[in-house]
């Protein structure tokens, strides 16, 4: 495997963990969001499951194995109720935004206008949460050190 391909297929895998943990946020936001916005957090949720298993192919094509998913993660904050859910749903794909700008960086061709379109989707998605846009999604407060990625797993 070159250089490039171990690149793109470690941004892959960033990627996959990172669709992981929305499914799993999702599933914290789906529980707690308010009867008006919940077909919009179902279809952000099943929007994140296809896009998973979309990447998991990805990776195997690549010749790796695709990342398990954590059997928990630790969210950024409580999340007692629907306004926590709202602001939960709005992290969540910024930080997917975040890991997708590492793959189209990453990645070429049609694995770069795979992850430029998710990374589009997950900003819209964002703004929709947030009701606010930021000036470069998936760049937002990614100083030195920041990690991308969703929440952390927990063991």
């Amino acid at each position: 495997m070159s250089k490039a391909q171990g690149q793109e297929l470690r941004a892959l895998q960033a990627a996959l963990a990172a669709e992981h943990a929305a499914v799993y946020g999702y599933g914290v936001v789906g529980g707690r969001i308010d009867a008006r916005r919940r077909t919009e957090a179902r279809a952000a949720y099943d929007a994140h499951r296809a896009r998973r298993d979309v990447l998991a192919r990805e990776v195997e094509e690549l010749g790796g194995e695709p990342v398990a998913a954590a059997a928990a993660y630790a969210l950024p904050f409580a999340v007692p109720d629907a306004a926590a859910a709202v602001r939960l749903a709005a992290e969540l794909e910024d930080r997917v935004a975040g890991v997708y700008s590492d793959l189209v960086r990453a990645a070429g061709g049609t694995r770069r206008a795979l992850a430029a379109e998710a990374l589009r989707e997950a900003a819209v998605r964002a703004v929709r949460w947030r009701g606010q846009s930021v000036a470069f999604p998936g760049l937002t407060e990614r100083a030195p050190g920041a990690p991308s990625g969703a929440a952390a797993p927990t063991r």
